[in-house]
């Protein structure tokens, strides 16, 4: 009796570490509906420091910028119709989206577009922020991020000292930065084509996903052509299983960080901004693009500088862990700060009232893994006695 018992808690011990593959929907953003659970910034660029003016809802709607297309898609892009004359202070009109909800540790967020933003001074990117405490205190997840006329996707995790990527890990992509405490964070360059650009549009597109475990972080990328079907057809009622999707195009598993101890809530965040820290420096824009990233780019007539400056998104999915409960709708909303800020993009503008609410199991599978050992090894020795 005691062997069979002990046989029963080593099993759930494996099951528990083991990565999750089966999730079930929570929510989409998609369609008519798709802007009604983000809060637009309203506010200018204050941490990256783009020469953008984030745009309330009312005036992105007014102003064109955020809108649904005949195909039903989601259309967020930057201003391209303003001549913007020279001033001291020089700003194009942008967007920059922030999630309702807050997404943790057992979740996944599957993002389908057919186009991203790009061109020079083009700053895109969709990413993870924690709320409630200061960046990073509560990590940050970079899935898709971009510049000017670069071709390649890179991701990153930001955290406080003691996260970094594990050595050796599995992925397609290219380690560039190794310890996520860094300003850069731990980098991942995509190498595989088509992830950004011209590329990415000419090819229609295709599909991130980032899964959130206490077995690390995981970040998809697929081109059109290459979506796995049980993504290409789920529908929003469906559920997905990751086991089934290859090797992830970057990988940080607990072993290097632990995602339970760096990383808390997270809300979603979908921002363009211009020139800014990254895309206008000097020698950064150099590399792909002439002249000035403000001079040539956001001064003078819109388009057709800006006419590939925009997000087309079929949806936004997000998903838990077979098991986990829905997370709740941030509900407080602070001003911006430029003292909550994230690397890749900005600062949150609002606060959550905390992560999903969790289960019974989803207590237990927040504990990591070397922890769980432990108890299970405790608790065996009590049974032997």
């Amino acid at each position: 009796m005691k062997s069979l018992l002990t046989s029963l808690f080593c099993l759930l011990c494996v099951s528990v570490c083991r990565v999750s593959a089966i999730y079930v929907p929570v929510r989409e953003y998609a369609g008519t509906s798709f802007f009604d659970k983000w809060d637009f910034y309203g506010f200018y660029d204050n941490t990256t420091w783009g020469n953008v003016t984030y745009q309330d809802r009312a005036n992105a709607t007014s102003k064109r910028l955020t809108y649904i297309n005949g195909a039903g898609n989601a259309i967020i892009k930057v201003d391209n119709t303003t001549n913007v004359a020279p001033a001291t202070l020089i700003y194009r009109d942008s967007i920059r989206l922030t999630s309702q909800d807050t997404y943790g540790v057992g979740s996944l967020i599957i993002i389908d577009a057919l186009h991203i933003p790009y061109g020079c001074s083009v700053w895109p990117s969709f990413w993870t922020l924690g709320v409630g405490k200061e960046w990073p205190l509560v990590g940050e997840i970079d899935i898709i991020e971009g510049i000017n006329l670069k071709a390649n996707n890179q991701v990153a995790l930001h955290s406080t000292p003691g996260c970094f990527q594990a050595q050796g890990v599995i992925q397609s992509g290219q380690t560039i930065e190794g310890n996520c405490s860094t300003d850069a964070g731990c980098i991942v360059g995509e190498t595989k084509p088509n992830s950004l650009g011209a590329g990415f549009a000419q090819a229609g597109g295709g599909v991130y996903a980032v899964q959130m475990d206490v077995a690390g972080v995981f970040i998809w990328f697929f081109s059109r052509p290459d979506i796995p079907d049980d993504i290409k057809n789920a529908n929003p009622s469906s559920s997905v299983d990751t086991s089934k999707w290859g090797t992830s195009s970057a990988a940080y598993p607990a072993t290097g960080c632990n995602i339970t101890q760096f990383f808390g809530p997270q809300q979603l965040i979908l921002v363009t901004t211009l020139c800014g820290g990254w895309a206008g420096e000097p020698g950064i824009y150099a590399q792909t693009c002439p002249g000035n990233c403000v001079a040539d780019n956001i001064i003078g007539p819109g388009s057709p500088k800006y006419d590939n400056a925009f997000w087309e998104i079929r949806y936004i999915r997000t998903y838990l862990a077979d098991g986990l409960q829905a997370p709740p709708a941030a509900s407080t909303t602070i001003p911006p700060s430029s003292t909550m800020q994230g690397s890749g993009s900005s600062s949150p503008d609002t606060s959550s009232t905390g992560n999903v609410r969790p289960s019974s199991w989803a207590v237990l599978r927040s504990v990591p893994c070397s922890e769980f050992l432990m108890i299970v090894v405790g608790v065996g020795a009590l049974m032997l006695l």
